[in-house]
């Protein structure tokens, strides 16, 4: 890596990130869930729904109280394709103009041969075949998803849909529920995005500089992290080139920096994006969003990076046995005041909010935390919350006397 151009302070860094992630400034709504998408570059995608689901909450931690079906109308519109969904950090919904730049994954995908199930190539000529002659099918309509056993046990066409899915031969650019709707890409994306064949160097210098946009400031070690590149890894071989975690950064135009060892830890190597640069000082004068956030919300997603940023240890319990939980089911962080200062598992009961486990990092954090829960609820059609343990305990009657003020 270069030598770095400049030192920026810890504080500085998270600033400029938190601006990046859309959560400084009135700037970051402008545009709604479209432009959103467009700034984070990726929103990931989970099944779990408990206030609501993970790509919904992404939105609503950014833009606030955005209808939901507005939301879910940004992401898949039914008319014309504006974001498609595609193996990113995770499975995730991506803008559409993004489709060329993911060829050399749709490439290693095809050269590996399979990726959890092994596909059948005769199921998944007769599955190009319907949705070519029948226009776009969801798993159901094209004979089932599953056999009968737990979630993993799909059908020969599922399998078969996912993998055309994966090397590019199907596309889903929209959902009817939560189920895919496999189409084929000539039929959703605008004629300039087919047909690129972009080398694995070009588009890791796009996804790149995407990482680079949507984080403001990115270490070398979450800069792989945000897209799940393996720079210069064998599976990006396959056109001969295989760019450097450094080669991708410096043809991005990333700018090499050094943050400034603090109380969080010692001196970091960091990449920034020179429009992050240019309005560093705009991230001190913005106002900062208070809101829950979604465990997958891509603030967060490397855990590391949130220890090191915000100071904040975070993890999903969800796949963790109830009596091993420290936090909760759905542990959702509260950002305030640009820092993590507490989390929160939710549930609903009817119109009711549950805030089964509070945990709160500071006392102020009880205000915050008051605020955040009564408009998340609002925003899912509650009218009330219910605490039910909060930590540290001395902090609930300055919890409840917040909640009462705001009239919950």
């Amino acid at each position: 890596m270069p030598a770095p151009q400049l030192t920026l302070t810890q504080d500085e860094a998270r600033l400029m990130t938190l601006r990046a992630q859309g959560f400084i400034g009135a700037e970051a709504r402008r545009g709604g869930v479209p432009s959103m998408l467009r700034r984070l570059g990726a929103v990931q995608l989970d099944t779990i729904s408990v206030l609501a689901r993970s790509h919904e909450l992404v939105a609503y931690a950014r833009l606030g109280s955005v209808p939901r079906a507005t939301i879910e109308r940004a992401y898949w519109h039914p008319r014309r394709a504006t974001a498609f969904e595609y193996w990113s950090h995770a499975a995730c919904v991506l803008p559409i103009e993004e489709w060329p730049y993911y060829e050399f994954r749709r490439r290693a995908f095809a050269a590996r041969g399979q990726r959890w199930h092994q596909s059948h190539p005769d199921v998944c000529e007769r599955v190009l075949a319907r949705i070519r002659a029948e226009g776009p099918l969801t798993a159901t309509e094209l004979g089932g998803a599953k056999k009968g056993g737990p979630w993993w046990d799909w059908s020969d066409t599922k399998i078969a849909v996912e993998w055309l899915l994966d090397t590019g031969d199907v596309i889903c650019a929209r959902r009817i529920g939560w189920r895919r709707v496999y189409d084929l890409p000539e039929r959703v994306l605008p004629a300039e995005f087919l047909g690129q064949q972009l080398t694995s160097a070009e588009c890791l210098t796009r996804l790149t500089a995407v990482a680079g946009r949507a984080l403001g400031v990115v270490s070398r070690a979450d800069l792989p992290d945000y897209q799940r590149i393996a720079y210069g890894g064998a599976a990006l071989r396959s056109d001969g080139q295989a760019p450097t975690a450094t080669e991708a950064a410096l043809t991005a135009g990333l700018v090499p920096v050094q943050i400034e060892a603090g109380k969080r830890g010692p001196a970091v190597l960091a990449w920034a994006d020179p429009a992050a640069l240019a309005a560093g000082g705009e991230a001190r004068r913005g106002r900062h969003r208070t809101t829950l956030l979604s465990p997958f919300d891509s603030l967060l997603w490397h855990r590391r990076r949130a220890k090191r940023v915000f100071g904040f240890d975070h993890s999903l319990e969800a796949y963790v046995p109830q009596p091993k939980r420290v936090h909760g089911y759905y542990t959702m962080p509260l950002l305030a005041g640009g820092q993590l200062v507490g989390r929160v598992d939710p549930a609903r009961s009817g119109s009711t909010l549950i805030a089964r486990k509070v945990s709160m990092d500071v006392p102020a954090a009880a205000e915050h935390m008051a605020r955040a829960l009564i408009e998340a609820a609002s925003w899912v059609g509650c009218d009330s919350v219910k605490l039910v343990q909060v930590e540290p305990v001395g902090l609930e009657s300055r919890l409840r006397t917040a909640l009462s003020a705001r009239g919950a």
